[in-house]
C-alpha cells in the first residue's frame, strides 16, 4: 500500500494472499518479509505500497445497508435542472408531495420560447465578480457598449465542457465570449449559488419567514452518460455554492436526467401525454390542460397565492404504467441541449421500482448541434475568417444573432411550407461591409448556397428545407444510436419509448423517431416535455429509493499480492519474500463495469496485514472502464481513492496473528463510498471515491 514517508513505509509491511486455490501456506507462515529480489519496480513497490491479500474466500454481499434509510428529514425538496441551453428549478414540500411548484416566471424571455426556464448564461463583471444569470445576464450584456462589453465575461452553454473534457480537474478552465479564461468550478458554483438564493427567497416569500438552507434537500440533475469525474465535479461545485457540505453530503442528491424523467413518466395520466401514432404531434399545451378538471380550482388558488406554476401529481400509477407488467422494459430518450441520454429501465413489482437494465449510452447530439450547423452555414456564406472576427469584435451582436436563430429554429416542422426569416443584427451587416468591402446581399448571391435568400428588410430567408437540413446531422446521430441500442438483446423487446428533454419538443425529431421505431414500440411524449426532468427530479428527492438497481459504470477494485503462478503471471511482476514467490500489482475486483448493483448494496472483502508489529495499512482503490482487469498497471486503470488505517491501539499479545481488515464498498448510488475496519480494534476509516484529485 502507498505510504506518505519512508518511515511509514518501514512500518507498513505487505499483506499476503490467501484467496487463491493454489495457496497452501497458512497466513502465519507468510508473516515474515525480505527485500524484493526482482529487478522490476512496480507502481506498488515504488510507492512503498504494502501489498494486501484477500482473506475472504469470496465477496460477501449485503443487499441493504441499514444506514441507507433516511437519517434526516427535510421540509422541502428543491431540484435544479442545470441544462446546457436552459436551466430551472422546481420544489415540493415534503408534507405536500403531490404538489410540484415550478419556479416563478422569469423576467425577459423570447417570443416563441417558454420562459419556465432561463438560459444557462452567466455574466461576470470586469473584476470577475458574479453579476447576473439567465435572461438578466443576456439582456445586460446586450445593452453594453461594444467596447465596454469586451471587458465583461459572458459565458453560455458551458455545461458541455464537463462532457467533452477528458482530463477534467478542479482547475479546468472555461473561455468567456471575450476570450478570457475563468475557472470552471467558479462558474458552476456561481450558477448554483444563484439558484440557491432564488429558491430560498421564493420559499421564504411563501412561508412568510426566513427559510433555512438546512431544511432543504437539493437535487441536481446530470446526464447519465457523463463520466464519474463530471458527476463529482458538479457535487464539488454545489459544496462551494453552499448547497450542502461534505460533512452533510446526504443533503445533496446527484440525479441522472433520464432516471428523473423515468420517475415522472410513471405518474403520467392519459391526458398528460401525447402518443405518436400516425397523427401529428401537438405541443405547447397550456398549464390548465396538464391536470384534470377536478384540480382546476385548487390549482388556480395555489397559483394566485404562490405566483408559481403548480403541478399536481396524483399519488397513483398512471394509465400507461398500469399496462406494464413485472419485467417489462422501456427506453427513456432524454434529448437536451447538449447531450442525448438513452437509458433502458425494467419494472419491478409490486411497488413499481425501477431497475436499470442496460447502461446509459448516448453522446453529444443535443440541439446545440443544430446551432453548430447554422454557424457552419454562416461560415460558408460569409467566410470563416469573418465569423471568427465578428464573434470576437462584436460578441453581444453574435449573441443577438443566435437568439434570433433559436426562436426560428423552434418553428421548424416537417410540414412547413413558408420560409423562416432570421434577422441579422445591424452591426453584422455594418461590420461585414467594413471587413469585406461589399454587402451581405452580395455575399449571399456569390455563395451559391441554395434555399437561403436575402430579404430587403435585413433578414436571411431560409426555406423550410434549408432549416430542416440543419437538423439532419444531429437527428441522424440520435436515430443511429437508437438503432444500435435496439440491436441489443436486452432492449429489442421494449414496450414503450419515452421521448423527453427540451429537444424532444422539436417536431422534426418526433417525426424521425416515430418513423424509425413506431412499429417496434409505443412512443410517448409527456406534455410540458421540457419540464419532465425537473419534475421527476423533485419526485426522486422525495423518494430516492425508487431507483432500486443501477449498472455500475466502472470496474472497482484494490491492488493485492497473490501467489505467483509460473506461466500465468508476467515475470516482471515476480516478487520473492522469504523464499515464497508473489505476484505484485494484482487487481482484486469488487465489482465489474456494467454489473447490476442494488441501491446501497455493500460489497465486503477481508485482508490481512503482514505482521503484528505493522502500524499502518494503506489500501489503494482503482477503477477502470473495462470489465476484465488483471493488474493495476493495465491500460486505463486509474487510482481513485486511498484508505489509510492506523493499526495501533492493541497490545501485541491481544492482536491475533491473522489480523482481519474488512474493506467495504457501497454501490448503487451516484456516489460511491469505501470503508476499512480493523476488526481487532474496531477502528475504521472512510473515503469517498475521488476522480478529480488523483
Amino acid at each position: 500500500m502507498q505510504s506518505d514517508s519512508a518511515e511509514e513505509a518501514d512500518r507498513a509491511a505487505p499483506v499476503l494472499p490467501q484467496k487463491q486455490p493454489c495457496l497452501s501456506k497458512s497466513p502465519r507462515a507468510l508473516l515474515s518479509e525480505t527485500a524484493p529480489t526482482s529487478a522490476y519496480s512496480s507502481p506498488a513497490r515504488s510507492l512503498g505500497d504494502t501489498g494486501i491479500t484477500p482473506l475472504s474466500p469470496s465477496h460477501i454481499v449485503n443487499d441493504a445497508d441499514p444506514n441507507v434509510s433516511e437519517q434526516q428529514t427535510f421540509l422541502v425538496v428543491v431540484a435544479i435542472d442545470f441544462g446546457t441551453t436552459s436551466s430551472g428549478y422546481a420544489y415540493s414540500f415534503t408534507k405536500e408531495p403531490e404538489c410540484i411548484h415550478v419556479m416563478r416566471r422569469w423576467e425577459g424571455g423570447d417570443p416563441g420560447v417558454s420562459n419556465q426556464k432561463t438560459p444557462t448564461t452567466i455574466l461576470l463583471t470586469p473584476e470577475r465578480k458574479f453579476h447576473s444569470f439567465g435572461y438578466a445576464a443576456r439582456d445586460f450584456y446586450h445593452d453594453l457598449d461594444p467596447t465596454e462589453a469586451k471587458q465583461w465575461l459572458y459565458l453560455e452553454k458551458f455545461k458541455m465542457k464537463l462532457h467533452t473534457t477528458g482530463d477534467l480537474t478542479m482547475d479546468t478552465d472555461l473561455t468567456a465570449a471575450n476570450g478570457k479564461k475563468v475557472k470552471a468550478l467558479e462558474i458552476f458554483a456561481y450558477a448554483l449559488q444563484y439558484f440557491k438564493e432564488q429558491a430560498l427567497k421564493e420559499l421564504s416569500d411563501q412561508v412568510g419567514s426566513e427559510f433555512e438552507n438546512s431544511d432543504v434537500r437539493w437535487v441536481i440533475t446530470v446526464p447519465a452518460i457523463w463520466k464519474q469525474p463530471a458527476k463529482q465535479f458538479m457535487r464539488q461545485a454545489a459544496y462551494q455554492a453552499g448547497l450542502a457540505s461534505p460533512e452533510n453530503s446526504e443533503q445533496l442528491i446527484i440525479a441522472l436526467e433520464p432516471e428523473a424523467a423515468s420517475i415522472y413518466c410513471r405518474k403520467l395520466r392519459l391526458h398528460q401525454m401525447i402518443e405518436l401514432s400516425g397523427k401529428a404531434a401537438v405541443n405547447g399545451y397550456s398549464a390548465s390542460d396538464t391536470v384534470g378538471a377536478g384540480f382546476a380550482q385548487a390549482k388556480e388558488h395555489v397559483r394566485r397565492n404562490r405566483q408559481s406554476r403548480t403541478f399536481l401529481v396524483e399519488n397513483v400509477i398512471g394509465e400507461i404504467w398500469s399496462e406494464l407488467e413485472e419485467g417489462d422494459k422501456y427506453v427513456v430518450v432524454d434529448s437536451g441541449g447538449g447531450t442525448v441520454d438513452l437509458t433502458v429501465h425494467q419494472i419491478r413489482l409490486p411497488e413499481g421500482h425501477l431497475k436499470e437494465l442496460y447502461k446509459a449510452t448516448g453522446g453529444p447530439y443535443g440541439s446545440l448541434g443544430v446551432d453548430y450547423e447554422f454557424e457552419k452555414l454562416l461560415c460558408k456564406i460569409f467566410g470563416e475568417d469573418f465569423i471568427e472576427q465578428f464573434k470576437i469584435k462584436r460578441p453581444a451582436a453574435w449573441v443577438d444573432l443566435m437568439i434570433a436563430f433559436e426562436s426560428r429554429k423552434r418553428a421548424a416542422a416537417p410540414d412547413r411550407t413558408n420560409p423562416l426569416n432570421i434577422t441579422l443584427p445591424f452591426s453584422f451587416i455594418d461590420y461585414y461591409k467594413k471587413f469585406r468591402g461589399h454587402s451581405v446581399e452580395h455575399a449571399l448571391r456569390k455563395s451559391n448556397v441554395d434555399f437561403v435568400k436575402w430579404s430587403s428588410q435585413g433578414m436571411l430567408r431560409m426555406s423550410p428545407d434549408a432549416m430542416n437540413a440543419l437538423f439532419k446531422p444531429t437527428i441522424d446521430s440520435i436515430i443511429e444510436h437508437l438503432r444500435d441500442l435496439f440491436q441489443k438483446p436486452e432492449v429489442c423487446t421494449v414496450k414503450f419509448l419515452f421521448l423527453v428533454g427540451g429537444f424532444a419538443e422539436a417536431p422534426l425529431l418526433q417525426q424521425a423517431v416515430h418513423a424509425a421505431f413506431g412499429d417496434k414500440c409505443r412512443i410517448i411524449i409527456p406534455q410540458d416535455v421540457g419540464l419532465t426532468i425537473l419534475k421527476g427530479a423533485v419526485l426522486f428527492g422525495l423518494d430516492p429509493a425508487v431507483i432500486k438497481v443501477r449498472r455500475s459504470p466502472l470496474t472497482y477494485g484494490v491492488g493485492v499480492l497473490n501467489r505467483y503462478v509460473e506461466g500465468k503471471h508476467p515475470p516482471e511482476k515476480l516478487l520473492v519474500k522469504d523464499g515464497t514467490r508473489w505476484c505484485t500489482d494484482v487487481f482484486d475486483k469488487f465489482i465489474s463495469a456494467d454489473q447490476s448493483v442494488a441501491l446501497g448494496e455493500l460489497v465486503k472483502r477481508s485482508y490481512t496485514p503482514a505482521k503484528p508489529s505493522q502500524l499502518v495499512i494503506v489500501i489503494n482503490i482503482y477503477s477502470s472502464e473495462h470489465d476484465t482487469v488483471s493488474f493495476i498497471t493495465d491500460p486505463g486503470v486509474k487510482k481513485c481513492g486511498t484508505l489509510r488505517l492506523d493499526l495501533t491501539g492493541t497490545s501485541g499479545t491481544a492482536v491475533p496473528a491473522r489480523r482481519e481488515i474488512q474493506t467495504l464498498m457501497q454501490f448503487g448510488d451516484t456516489e460511491i463510498k469505501a470503508t476499512a475496519i480493523d476488526i481487532a480494534t474496531s477502528k475504521s476509516v472512510k473515503v469517498g471515491i475521488d476522480f478529480l484529485n488523483y
